[in-house]
């Protein structure tokens, strides 16, 4: 069971399945899958350290902070510019949400082959809803600890949606900005985001979490995902929410045959967060490649925790997760694969590697393998150390100053994970994010660049 605590009931008693500022309130089906939603999260309440997954996290933030609905002036708050990840936002397809809410003055149509269709949830909820009855609640899973996932499915009030049609490939990364914060009083809102992908459909989606300003704010995003067979979904994703930010992310994907699903999530803010992904390889030839990164500093707490089901005979998954903790940050990792009976041939790996900038930091790592068929070859671990000694003298005998010497140590501890991104593109600014969170002025050393 989970925690019954005012901001449980809080949520409840704002519930209202038909508040005109619902995406679809006028949709009965949708209504009935928001009133089983908020029924579901009454009965499991917020999760707990009692319940085995969220043993490391504690939901602070929500104990503590009363948020209120977010409201059409929240979402309208003044921006000087939009953060990119990429160079030449102008020209790709790019959306925008405000504080949960669409901003369709900030969206850039960009160059969309035919086939392509990159979509508010909204737009979608008002032109296609048959569509998005088929596809919306088909998360897989029953733990106790998805009673976030409940609360979304009662509350969801944004999101995206990308279908791309069978054979289609989409050569451009498509970019996804999720701004927080400007608020005078704390708020939360639940994007609800779909990407559904043809048979052969091949398309990169980079999505950017980030905090401007101040003010306190809760986001409980879920993200529901079928890949076709033969697709492949390249899914990159940023968080760098504000200090005051509590982020939490659930991602469910099924993968068809011969399909791939890469991902990779870098960590970089927020005062708590915590990114769950499910993935269920369920057919033959399936491929997943979980990965990430997280740097912590302050107080900052960030978890990352994943599953990764074989459901299919000959499936394969690779799963390298890389953290950097400073302070009195602490971190969490917990990787759990899956082979089922029928997933003979199955081949695996795991790694989580945590590099320890102070005493005061701290890791927990639950590396898990579940095994019931006979031929599989199958790997994980996990191991946390602090800066090798021995390698800066080194460096610091070749005449590099010490500040500089660690940086470069963190980076190339980092370019293990950094190298799983497939996209070069996207590879490169995400290693410009993990320059920047490092200590001052060591980051415009253009020289250790490509170290």
């Amino acid at each position: 069971m989970g925690n019954s605590t005012s901001n449980t009931l809080a949520f409840v008693d704002d519930f209202d399945a038909t508040r005109p500022g619902l995406p679809g309130a006028d949709l009965s089906w949708l209504k009935d899958i928001r009133e089983a939603g908020i029924e579901r999260f009454s009965d499991l309440g917020l999760p707990t350290p009692k319940l085995e997954d969220w043993k490391y996290t504690r939901l602070r933030p929500l104990e503590d902070t009363v948020y209120q609905p977010i409201t059409e002036e929240d979402g309208m708050a003044v921006i000087d510019h939009v953060p990119s990840l990429l160079p030449d936002p102008g020209g790709r397809p790019r959306l925008v949400f405000v504080n949960g809410r669409m901003r369709p003055s900030f969206w850039i149509v960009g160059d969309l082959p035919d086939g392509v269709h990159l979509e508010y949830l909204r737009d979608v909820l008002m032109h296609t809803p048959e569509w998005a009855e088929a596809h919306i609640g088909r998360l897989h899973g029953d733990a106790e600890g998805q009673s976030l996932v409940a609360l979304n499915t009662a509350m969801m009030d944004s999101g995206f949606v990308l279908r791309v049609d069978a054979g289609v490939k989409v050569e451009q990364p498509l970019e996804v900005v999720f701004i927080g914060g400007l608020t005078d009083h704390p708020v939360a809102y639940f994007p609800r985001n779909l990407i559904v992908l043809g048979e052969g459909a091949e398309a990169t989606v980079v999505k950017h979490y980030v905090g401007m300003g101040v003010g306190a704010y809760f986001a409980n995003t879920v993200t529901e995902i079928d890949i076709g067979e033969g697709a492949r979904l390249n899914h990159y994703k940023v968080q760098a929410e504000t200090l005051d930010a509590t982020h939490l992310s659930t991602t469910h994907v099924h993968v068809a045959k011969d399909a791939t699903y890469e991902y990779f999530n870098l960590s970089i803010g927020g005062r708590l967060s915590r990114n769950e992904v499910s993935v269920r390889l369920e057919g033959e030839g399936a491929h997943a490649g979980l990965n990430g990164a997280y740097l912590m500093r302050g107080s900052e707490h960030c978890d990352n925790t994943t599953m990764i089901e074989h459901l299919a005979p000959h499936t394969t998954c690779r799963e390298i997760f890389k953290g950097v903790l400073d302070d009195q940050s602490r971190a969490v990792f917990q990787g759990r694969i899956i082979v089922r009976k029928e997933a003979q041939g199955t081949d695996g790996h795991q790694l989580c590697k945590t590099l320890l900038l102070s005493t005061g930091a701290e890791i927990d790592v639950k590396p898990e393998l579940e095994i019931y068929a006979d031929d599989v070859k199958c790997s994980h671990g996990a191991t946390t150390g602090q800066i090798d000694e021995t390698a800066l003298f080194y460096l610091r005998s070749r005449g590099i100053p010490e500040a500089l010497a660690r940086n470069l140590l963190v980076q190339s501890f980092l370019g293990e994970a950094l190298d799983e991104i497939s996209n070069e593109e996207v590879r490169l600014a995400f290693t410009d994010k993990v320059l920047h969170w490092l200590p001052a002025a060591c980051f415009l050393s253009e020289e250790w660049r490509d170290v």
